[in-house]
């Protein structure tokens, strides 16, 4: 395996399968197959996850309600895919953790690095839900961060497109995929990887991230064996 440790980051949108909001059973079902496939073979693996299927604090600060309220609800959404997520991995017979960045303690422990770190080499799948615990931080931030922490090799940033385009590939037929690209290019050009604080936490701390499509299945296990799939940012 090219990766021993990585941070996976998986929107909370990704979860709605082909629902309009909410979490897929079958989705959840067909991420713990594809982590269960790296986690066999050794790769120690941490996992971030949105809450925008449920609840997306930026929408609700811009309909009026407080920001810190609204953040403070959008962290909790992650902790509701959080716990999703963890049924879906012991589904599969994979040993989890669900630490949170907030306190509750009945049903997920506290982050604590030492622990989590702990947790990876003993071979279990580590989810940080709660973000990174404070209002106008996104979970980018809080995946960038985590993966820091964790001394992670790499981000794998697992979208619903198979890389990064020279525009939005949904709309313009003419985008062109990266396979590879620097962070400094990215930024020269204004691609969309990751929100500015957390893409240039990754570029100071000089931590690749990969965008790949993680909905088809089986290319988990290619990224985290080397091959290219996707687009690989670095310096």
């Amino acid at each position: 395996m090219k990766y021993k440790r990585i941070l996976l980051k998986l929107s909370g949108e990704a979860l709605m399968g082909n629902r309009q909001y909410g979490i897929d059973p079958d989705r959840l079902s067909e991420y713990a197959a594809d982590i269960k496939t790296v986690t066999d073979l050794g790769v120690q693996v941490a996992i971030v996850i949105g809450g925008g299927n449920i609840f997306r604090g930026v929408a609700g600060a811009s309909k009026g309600m407080d920001r810190v309220q609204s953040d403070h609800m959008g962290m909790l959404a992650t902790v509701i895919n959080g716990l999703a997520l963890q049924d879906a991995l012991e589904d599969s017979d994979i040993p989890t953790r669900l630490q949170t960045a907030i306190k509750i303690n009945e049903v997920a422990e506290p982050f604590i690095r030492r622990k989590a770190m702990s947790h990876l080499q003993k071979g279990r799948v580590v989810i940080f839900g709660g973000g990174t615990g404070n209002p106008y931080f996104t979970t980018d931030s809080a995946a960038v961060l985590r993966a820091i922490e964790i001394e992670a090799d790499v981000i794998l940033k697992g979208t619903r497109v198979d890389g990064i385009y020279t525009a939005d590939p949904e709309k313009n037929s003419d985008a062109v995929k990266y396979d590879a690209i620097s962070f400094d290019d990215v930024l020269r050009k204004g691609l969309k990887v990751m929100d500015t604080t957390a893409f240039t936490l990754s570029q100071e701390n000089e931590l690749p991230i990969i965008v790949f499509d993680m909905n088809k299945q089986g290319n988990l296990l290619k990224v985290v064996s080397g091959e290219k799939i996707g687009t690989t940012v670095n310096l």
